[in-house]
C-alpha cells in the first residue's frame, strides 16, 4: 500500500487596504455583538465538503485544533471547507455570506492553479480571489482561495446571510479546491469554534492522542460564534473518507484528484483495473482497510496497512487481480474503506462501480 504524504497548506490574511482597526492597540478580548455565523459554502458538510483544517490554537510552534486533534498546522488562522476532487470544484459551489453586512474588499483574476503546478502565489496574494464582508462593530469575515470570475459582489453591495459571493477555487497558495474562512474583530483574528483570538492564550489542555478528537463526531464548544443551526452540522469529524473506487489502471494520485475517477461505469474489457481511496484525518498507527467485492459477493481484493505518522491526506490504490482468464464479471463491484483507530472503528464506508 503506497500512502504518500500531501503537501501543507496555508492561509494569509487578504489586506488590500489599511483599515482602521489594524491601527489601534489592543483590546480586551470580546464576542459581544459577534455576528451569529451561518455555514459559508452550499454543500453537505461530510458528504460534498468537508473541514479539512481549523484554527491553530496552540499559540507556540506547535499545532491542534480546538478538538485537541491535528486537523491544522502551524499558525493556521482560518476554517478550510474543502471539495474532494477538481471536477466537483469545475461544476461550481457556492460560497455565500456568512451573515448579513457590506462588502468592504474583494479581488478576483487569479488563476486556479496547484501551488505543486505554479511553485506558489505572489507575495501579498496568499489568499488569491477573495471576499472581505463588513458586519460592522469593528466585526469582519474573509473567503479567500475563490474560483477565478466566480465573484458575484462588488464593495458597497448589501448582503444577507446566504448571499451567494462566488465559488470555491484553486487561487491563491493552495493545492486543493476549497474556501479558507475567517472571521476579525478590531483587526484580531479569532477561532469561530471557540471565540478565542488566535495565537493568545495557552494552548488547549489535551492528553496525547485523547480528547474530541478520538473515533467519533465531537459537538461544539458553549461560545462558539456559529448559529445553532451551523452547530448541528459541524460537529467536529477527526476523519473523512474524500473519495474512492476503480480505475481502468493503476490509480494515480493527480487523476483521482482531478477527478478522473469519477463514479462513471468502466469496461468489462478493461486488462488492468485498480482500486484507490483518499481519506483525511489520518493518525500514526491507523490502520486502513481497502476491499474489493466482486458482483457474485466475492472478496476480490484485501488490503491493509498502517499510517505511518500524522497525514493531513493520504491516497493510496493497487492493482485488483482478475480471478480468471477474459473480461472481468459485468455488474456493481463494491469498494470498502475501513479506518480502525486501536480497537475502535473510525469510519467504514462503501462506494459502488458498474463495469459493463
Amino acid at each position: 500500500m503506497r500512502v504518500p504524504v500531501h503537501y501543507r497548506w496555508g492561509f494569509a490574511a487578504l489586506v488590500f487596504l489599511p483599515s482602521a482597526a489594524s491601527a489601534q492597540p489592543p483590546a480586551a478580548q470580546s464576542s459581544a455583538g459577534a455576528p451569529a455565523l451561518e455555514l459559508p459554502v452550499r454543500c453537505r458538510i461530510g458528504t460534498d465538503c468537508f473541514v479539512q483544517n481549523y484554527v491553530d490554537t496552540d499559540p507556540g510552534p506547535g499545532m491542534r485544533d480546538f478538538a485537541c486533534g491535528r486537523l491544522t498546522y502551524d499558525g493556521h488562522g482560518g476554517t478550510d471547507f474543502r471539495l474532494s476532487d477538481l471536477e466537483a470544484m469545475r461544476r461550481g459551489v457556492a460560497v455565500v455570506a456568512a451573515a448579513p453586512g457590506t462588502v468592504a474588499r474583494v479581488r478576483d483574476g487569479m488563476e486556479d492553479i496547484s501551488i505543486r503546478q505554479s511553485g506558489g502565489a505572489p507575495a501579498g496574494y496568499d489568499a488569491g480571489n477573495a471576499v472581505v464582508v463588513d458586519h460592522g462593530n469593528g466585526w469582519e469575515t474573509q473567503y479567500s482561495h475563490l474560483k477565478r470570475g466566480s465573484i458575484m459582489v462588488k464593495p458597497g453591495d448589501r448582503v444577507e446571510a446566504g448571499t451567494r459571493l462566488g465559488q470555491i477555487g484553486l487561487s491563491g497558495k493552495t493545492e486543493f479546491p476549497h474556501v479558507d474562512f475567517g472571521i476579525r474583530h478590531d483587526g484580531r483574528t479569532l477561532d469561530p469554534y471557540t471565540a478565542k483570538e488566535v495565537g493568545g492564550g495557552e494552548a488547549p489542555s489535551c492528553a496525547a492522542d485523547q480528547g474530541a478528537a478520538g473515533t467519533g463526531k465531537a459537538p461544539l464548544p458553549p461560545d462558539t460564534l456559529w448559529s445553532d443551526d451551523a452547530r448541528r452540522t459541524l460537529a467536529y469529524r477527526p476523519s473523512a473518507l474524500l473519495g474512492a473506487g476503480l480505475a481502468p489502471e493503476l490509480p494515480k494520485e493527480d487523476t483521482a484528484r482531478d477527478g478522473g475517477y469519477g463514479g462513471r461505469p468502466l469496461p468489462a474489457g478493461t486488462p488492468t483495473l485498480g482500486v484507490w481511496a483518499e481519506l483525511m484525518g489520518g493518525r500514526q498507527g491507523d490502520r486502513v482497510t481497502l476491499e474489493v467485492t466482486g458482483p457474485d459477493g466475492r472478496r476480490l481484493l484485501r488490503s491493509e496497512g498502517a499510517v505511518p505518522r500524522p497525514l493531513a491526506v493520504l491516497f493510496f490504490g493497487t492493482e485488483v487481480k482478475k480471478p480468471a482468464p477474459g473480461p472481468w464479471a459485468p455488474g456493481p463491484y463494491r469498494v470498502t474503506v475501513t479506518l480502525r483507530h486501536g480497537d475502535e472503528t473510525v469510519l467504514r464506508e462503501e462506494r459502488r462501480v458498474e463495469l459493463r
